[in-house]
């Protein structure tokens, strides 16, 4: 399912327009995205949590050379899923 999609689907759920329905989803996703840049984690209850993980520093190979390079520490975006979530993807 693409963005395309998921604005219909939810659309069609939710008795709106699609316009309106994209520019909701595109706010929840800009909403995450500054979350997630600041540090914050959002919670949602039953379905999971977006959060930022920290990935330490590291020993890695440049394939091209073979040599062992270092991995600068990063954070990334990560999300977990809820106990709700979980148990709808075995069903």
């Amino acid at each position: 399912m693409n963005k395309s999609d998921l604005v219909k689907r939810i659309a069609e759920t939710a008795g709106r327009t699609q316009k309106d329905t994209a520019t909701f989803v595109d706010a929840f996703i800009e909403v995450v995205t500054d979350a997630i840049r600041a540090g914050e984690t959002i919670d949602l209850v039953g379905f999971g949590r977006f959060l930022a993980k920290e990935r330490k520093e590291r020993q890695g190979r440049d394939l091209k050379t073979g040599r062992t390079i270092t991995i600068p520490a990063t954070r990334v975006p990560a999300f977990k899923p809820g106990k709700a979530l979980k148990a709808a993807a075995k069903a």
